[in-house]
């Protein structure tokens, strides 16, 4: 018979586990975590279904309470209106009455001055004196002409039509018969295929699946992922809120694209409650974004962040590989404009002109797709070039010089230039030179093409079979601008891009 003590010696000997025990005891281990998270899991939920049903009571016995509330109100409208009601009858009544009496007495001493005034006309009829007749006859005449029976208005002030007041609640039985309470509103459902994603703005469709007129506005949600597929539960970045939207859509202008991806969800509200929020979807927000890469520039540039300055004592005294470690996992800092914005100020004491590429946030170059950045300059900057490389190209190479880069160049010296340059081969640019670039690189279709960022002119394209991936660019002498990424491909450029593709044109000479 074998002895197995784990953790024991048996007859002076020590015993070790066996690997299955080992194996079946961390297997019963994690099957016993498991069964803890998911017992406390249980009884959050029962907790939470607790809490519903009290909210549940709580939330009926207040609305019952002012469901009275406002039926006792009603009450006491519908109490004043017949207070109202019953007074106007009874002074309706009054006046009436009083203008009928009056008219009453008024007939009545008519009458009795008119029976006076004949009996005193047959009196006079009977009389045996022929002398006093013409007299007598004269005083009755003038009694007559003057008897208020003459001057009476035989038509009463007040007729049966008016004595009639007829009360209608028919109008008023059927508003209140109509009387429901405020459902709660369904959710909506949001229409990916109407929604839009371009110029830097998203423009999200959504309706609701059934006509309610009752919806008094909506609720939109959003934040930014660089997940795919449908919104996980928990995330880094919180719901940012947009209320008070009366209309099915909305546009969200002003937005920072250093994601890929943005969640959203919408919800409508009438004037008693909200309802729940509509499925959540995903909506791809493509954006270039970049980081300046110190490691390719002149020792005397120092590279931090997002900004580039001259150093005269020598901007890489300390390890450039630390730095580099610490740049990759460092995330883009938050910034108020709607894309990144990178500072570069290169007014030192040298001589030469310093090159330096830029890399893609988590070191990714542009091997795909479409990309768009835009570079502003200071008018009194001397020189600079911008444009795209390959990672091959040496730090003290200038731009254009080489077949592994592509550029425009402005010179700001003695006289104004304006170039573009691939292979040392430079052409001349028959354009005034705009304070603010735009890049478009389509790597698939081989065309790097330089815009008016204002305008949207189209100021020159090269067009070329990129072998490697490629890397933005900069040569600066002299020199002061700012870079924006984070940009999608305005509509305007995918539009000339388009029209340029179909025909010919003398700004693509240098390939």
């Amino acid at each position: 018979m074998d002895w197995v003590v784990l953790g024991w010696v048996v007859l002076g000997y020590p015993v070790e586990a066996h690997p299955l025990l080992l194996l079946d005891q961390e297997a019963l281990r994690k099957i016993i975590t498991t069964l803890a998270v998911k017992n406390e899991e249980i009884q959050s939920f029962i907790y939470s279904l607790k809490q519903m049903l009290l909210n549940v009571e709580a939330n009926s016995t207040k609305v019952q309470e002012d469901l009275e509330a406002e039926f006792q109100s009603l009450t006491s409208v519908l109490e004043e209106l017949k207070e109202g009601m019953l007074m106007k009858i009874k002074q309706d009544r009054a006046s009436r009455t009083y203008e009928l009496q009056n008219q009453l007495a008024a007939c009545t001493r008519a009458l009795e001055s008119s029976e006076e005034l004949l009996e005193t006309a047959n009196q006079t009829l009977q009389a045996a004196d022929r002398e006093d007749f013409p007299q007598a006859a004269k005083q009755i005449k003038d009694g007559v002409t003057m008897a208020p029976a003459f001057r009476l208005s035989l038509k009463a002030k007040v007729s049966d039509n008016m004595s009639h007041l007829m009360v209608d609640f028919a109008q008023e039985r059927r508003i209140l018969q109509a009387l429901k309470f405020l459902p709660v509103p369904s959710a909506p459902v949001i229409d990916l295929a109407e929604s839009l994603v371009a110029d830097n703005c998203v423009t999200l469709v959504w309706r609701m699946p059934k006509e309610d007129r009752k919806i008094d506005h909506y609720v939109l949600e959003y934040r930014r992922t660089n997940f795919e597929g449908p919104p996980r539960l928990k995330e880094d970045q919180p719901w940012m809120v947009v209320e008070g939207i009366r209309h099915t859509e909305h546009t969200l202008t002003g937005l920072k694209f250093d994601m890929k991806y943005m969640n959203f969800r919408v919800k409508a509200c009438n004037k008693a409650v909200a309802g729940e929020f509509s499925e959540p979807v995903t909506l791809e927000t493509p954006a270039f974004m970049f980081r300046l890469d110190g490691s390719t520039s002149h020792q005397n540039l120092r590279v931090e962040g997002l900004s580039v300055e001259w150093d005269a004592m020598g901007g890489k005294i300390q390890d450039v590989k630390t730095r580099e470690k610490e740049g990759k996992g460092r995330t883009a800092s938050p910034v108020n404009s709607p894309a990144r914005l990178m500072s570069i100020h290169i007014w030192g004491p040298g001589r030469a002109l310093y090159t330096f590429l830029v890399e893609l946030v988590r070191d990714t170059p542009i091997d795909g797709g479409e990309q768009y950045w835009e570079v502003r300059f200071e008018p009194d900057s001397k020189a600079f070039g911008l444009g795209v490389a390959y990672r091959s190209l040496g730090r003290f190479e200038q731009l254009g010089k080489t077949a592994a880069s592509w550029c425009v160049h402005i010179n700001n010296w003695l006289q104004v230039s304006f170039t573009a340059k691939h292979a040392n081969k430079v052409k001349a640019l028959d354009s005034p030179v705009p304070d603010c670039l735009g890049v478009h690189c389509d790597f698939h279709q081989g065309l790097l093409s330089f815009y008016n960022a204002r305008t949207r002119q189209l100021l020159h394209t090269f067009k070329a079979r990129f072998t490697q991936p490629l890397l933005p660019a900069f040569t600066v002498w002299c020199g002061s601008f700012q870079v924006t990424t984070g940009l999608q491909v305005p509509s305007s450029v995918r539009c000339l891009q388009k029209t340029g593709s179909t025909t010919s044109s003398s700004n693509t000479s240098l390939t």
